[in-house]
């Protein structure tokens, strides 16, 4: 007889929505973790980085007209304040997460969990060693930060976003940010609206390289307008100490550069974390550091699953959630309620930036012929009583039966509004069902209007 029926290691989001569900679902289960309830997502990640993000937008706000590269210290920002919020949102959530373990019954148990056994699981805390068995093993331990062969990058001074996102004393008068993606934009969104004179380095073609194009670009100009310094294609080559900070040597069509600053962040990315998760000689199949799943979860250890960004190519909480859900209604012999399939991605930068199903690149790529329909905020009664940034809304329909395959949105709110869309594409609604809703006026939606219109003249 086992401890558990089901025994999680890691309570991020993947983690302890598994657990809940479990919990709620009648299994007996325990989520081991030797740090806080809601792992990096609620502590160290998407929500202190939001709250964040919020903060900077409302200083920005209340400090119009202030010259771009005013620094912190002239403009009075209030540091403490902001990271204490941080803090204080932080800590709200993880005792709702708490409050739900209860409810659900599932045990919460501190320590370090190592897979030592099929289905048994040593747990190392300050109170000494426990051993509990479980028919079923969840690992999901998520991400850290990733250490490329960078010299210098792991010198005192040199920040990942858990650096940052810790807390800081002061701000930097400047900061160069290696890595164009979602974290290195969010992070340049927030320092430069706080004054910070930001240098961006992407080395691929474009920022938010794994999104479609148009959003980088439109980024790019955008951040521009804001005194943001874009280098792209910029291959970082090292780091090195000078008398005022630091310089980051880079390549760049062909040619060598630099640019100084007192203060480096590395946003080049996440590796997936297993470190010591299981005995030597019990480690599961894995690709790149990734642990290899099948269909089910299931690792190539019998009777041990992996969900979230430890296993997953596509590293987000949204990602992590929906797998540990699934993954748990079918150890309980339950069809999974979402699809997986549809995954929408997001960046907070500023406008916000949010993508489902197809670019217009990857249908072109699967030859799928498409036509496609844009509206521009620019016209939107919403966005120019709010003075949003420009953005816009891109649909694609497949262009023999008009069925909307995948959408683009680059404007405020758009990472509450790709939920209809996603629940459009999944659903195989066409441009003309999705027309038929009315929408509130005046409000953002009112620009999806816009792009159907388009889209549906063009499917004829």
């Amino acid at each position: 007889m086992y401890d558990y029926d089901i025994l999680v290691i890691g309570a991020g989001p993947g983690g302890y929505e598994a657990a809940i569900r479990a919990g709620r679902l009648g299994k007996k289960v325990a989520v081991i973790d030797e740090r806080e309830a809601g792992g990096t997502c609620l502590n160290r990640g998407c929500i202190p980085t939001k709250t964040l993000l919020h903060a900077a937008e409302l200083y920005r706000e209340a400090l119009t007209g202030a010259p771009i590269g005013v620094c912190a210290a002239e403009a009075r920002v209030d540091l403490g304040a902001m990271f204490e919020r941080r803090e204080e949102v932080s800590a709200k959530l993880r005792g709702g997460v708490e409050a739900l373990f209860k409810a659900a019954k599932v045990d919460f148990l501190h320590g370090r969990g190592c897979v030592v056994a099929p289905h048994s699981v040593k747990i190392v805390s300050a109170e000494g060693e426990q051993t509990c068995s479980a028919d079923a093993i969840l690992i999901a331990t998520g991400a850290v930060p990733a250490t490329p062969p960078i010299p210098g990058l792991e010198m005192p001074g040199v920040w990942s976003s858990e650096d940052v996102l810790r807390g800081l004393e002061r701000l930097p008068a400047s900061l160069t940010i290696i890595g164009g993606g979602v974290i290195g934009a969010e992070f340049a969104t927030f320092f430069a609206d706080l004054g910070v004179s930001v240098t961006l380095l992407e080395g691929m073609d474009r920022l938010l390289p794994t999104m479609d194009r148009e959003f980088g670009q439109n980024l790019a100009m955008i951040f521009k307008k804001r005194g943001v310094a874009v280098q792209t294609g910029a291959l970082v080559s090292s780091i090195g100490k000078t008398d005022a900070g630091f310089a980051v040597c880079y390549a760049q069509k062909g040619r060598e550069a630099r640019c100084e600053s007192e203060a480096v962040l590395s946003a080049i990315g996440r590796r997936p974390y297993w470190d010591g998760v299981f005995a030597p000689g019990l480690e599961p199949a894995a690709d790149h550091g990734r642990l290899l799943v099948d269909g089910k979860f299931e690792t190539s250890l019998p009777g041990v699953y992996a969900v979230g960004d430890v296993s997953s190519p596509i590293q987000l909480a949204s990602v992590a959630k929906a797998q540990g859900v699934a993954c748990v209604e079918r150890l309980c012999g339950l069809e999974p309620a979402q699809d997986l399939s549809l995954i929408p991605l997001s960046a907070f930068c500023r406008p916000e930036v949010a993508s489902v199903g197809l670019t217009e690149a990857e249908a072109k790529e699967r030859q799928i012929p498409v036509k496609i329909g844009k509206g521009l905020t620019s016209a939107n009664g919403r966005s120019i009583i709010l003075e949003a940034d420009r953005g816009f809304m891109k649909l694609l329909a497949h262009a023999e039966t008009g069925r909307l395959i995948g959408a683009q949105l680059m404007c405020t709110h758009a990472n509450e509004m790709i939920t209809l869309l996603t629940a459009a594409i999944a659903n195989g609604l066409t441009a003309a069902q999705l027309r038929r809703a009315v929408h509130p006026h005046p409000s953002f939606e009112e620009t999806l209007s816009d792009a159907l219109d388009e889209l549906l003249k063009k499917l004829g």
